[in-house]
């Protein structure tokens, strides 16, 4: 996928762990560690929005470009 989420680095930097930033954006632990181990296919918005206030921190410190290698996409297209 070349969307890549790096919620682990953002909440590394602002020393919050998976339990305390769950807590605080009221979503469960199984759904927040999808995110945190770049498992997710999709986000909300509003999820977005309540990890970004949680953070401190915009949408684009979290998601990430990159550029799928052939590979990648000969696999996506089987």
């Amino acid at each position: 996928m070349a969307i890549i989420i790096n919620l682990d680095v953002m909440m590394a930097m602002r020393k919050k762990g998976l339990t305390e930033l769950a807590g605080d954006i009221d979503i469960t632990l199984a759904n927040l560690s999808i995110l945190k181990n770049n498992k997710a296919k999709a986000i909300r918005l509003s999820t977005l929005n309540e990890i970004c206030k949680a953070l401190n921190c915009q949408p684009g410190d979290i998601l990430e470009y990159v550029e799928d290698t052939e590979e990648e996409r000969k696999e996506s297209e089987s």
